[in-house]
């Protein structure tokens, strides 16, 4: 069966059109599907008209989040709740073509994990064009996974994988990279990208500052997330290295000059090396400071690594609709389970 996650934020007009297409799809493919609509806390009349669906389509489910929590929030609460093995995500403003379906599927079929949709020709203005290719130029330079489109929101996974990759703040656009972190075979799928025909667009410039500071984290987790101190130790140490010897060498030669005067080489006491008149001592202890500081941070992320046991979701849920098809199991010894019966 295929799971299709559906995050929605005040998408009222585009709901029951959506819902139409995923149903024709399902039906001329003959695909198994189920549907999950996440209300990300919208404003509008989002929730009443998922419920009406709901109540005419037996494949439904639904999650209300008493607020905006935001899209990576949204899609683990979605992956939580699915029942499928494959997993598909989409957006709900009708830009992305359910008919893509099918094919995601067939490439599902071969030996890749996960597949990120390639909006080759996409309809948004030049502003958000230009800036999205170079963002997802730097992410594929930085963590070797390369993808044209990261931001993409139509992806298809092989739900295992969210045993063990978790979402939070904004990291949903890497879900591809940090699946690939743990040896998932990732490809990449053309598809057809619609111009947005209700509402507008939830991302702006902040956007690109956000997706900075998360490529950041997500270089940081996959290349040193159990190892911390690999990455800040070195630093440290580089650091300290740096202080260390240019105070030496300032020692050495204050040392050298007060022995020439002496000896009686310096005749004057305004040519003998005076420390406290050279800046590089200052800059000498900061870097010494510095490499201490990353030295012991790093030493504290490898104890917090050690010790610390995520626990708890980062949402709250308000209202839930349970599939007719596929209620919930009882059991309670799957991740799953246990994240549902903490978050009911």
């Amino acid at each position: 069966m295929l799971s299709i996650v559906i995050p929605v934020y005040n998408e009222e007009e585009s709901l029951t059109q959506l819902h139409r297409e995923i149903d024709d799809v399902a039906k001329n493919q003959q695909i198994e599907i189920e549907i999950i609509f996440i209300d990300d806390g919208s404003r509008d009349c989002s929730w009443e008209i998922i419920e009406r669906l709901a109540k005419n389509d037996a494949r439904i489910q639904a999650i209300r989040f008493r607020r905006n929590f935001g899209k990576a929030a949204a899609l683990n609460a979605g992956f939580a709740a699915a029942n499928g093995e494959i997993v598909l995500t989409m957006d709900a403003d009708l830009q992305d073509d359910p008919r893509e379906i099918p094919e995601f599927l067939k490439m599902m079929e071969t030996s890749l994990d996960v597949v990120s949709g390639w909006k080759k020709v996409r309809h948004d203005p030049w502003h958000k064009v230009i800036p999205s290719r170079f963002f997802n130029g730097m992410v594929s330079w930085l963590t070797g996974v390369k993808l044209h489109d990261h931001n993409c929101g139509m992806k298809i996974y092989r739900r295992q994988i969210f045993d063990e990759v978790t979402l939070y703040g904004e990291l949903h656009r890497f879900v591809p990279v940090l699946a690939a972190s743990r040896g998932y075979k990732v490809g990449e799928k053309v598809i057809a990208h619609r111009a947005r025909s209700f509402g507008q667009s939830k991302y702006g410039f902040t956007r690109f500052v956000k997706g900075f500071l998360d490529l950041l984290t997500v270089k940081f987790i996959t290349g040193y997330g159990q190892r911390p101190q690999h990455l800040l130790g070195t630093f440290g140490l580089c650091s300290f290295a740096i202080g260390g010897l240019v105070l030496a060498y300032l020692a050495v030669r204050w040392g050298y000059s007060h022995l020439l005067y002496e000896l009686e080489y310096i005749k004057d006491y305004a040519e003998v090396f005076k420390l406290a008149d050279r800046p590089a001592v200052l800059y000498s202890v900061a870097f010494l400071l510095l490499g201490g500081q990353l030295v012991s941070m790093g030493i504290i992320a490898e104890l917090f690594i050690a010790y610390h046991n995520r626990r708890g979701a980062d949402y709250s849920i308000a209202n839930r609709i349970v599939s007719r098809l596929n209620p919930p199991s009882n059991e309670t010894d799957s991740p799953r389970s246990a994240e549902r019966s903490s978050t009911d």
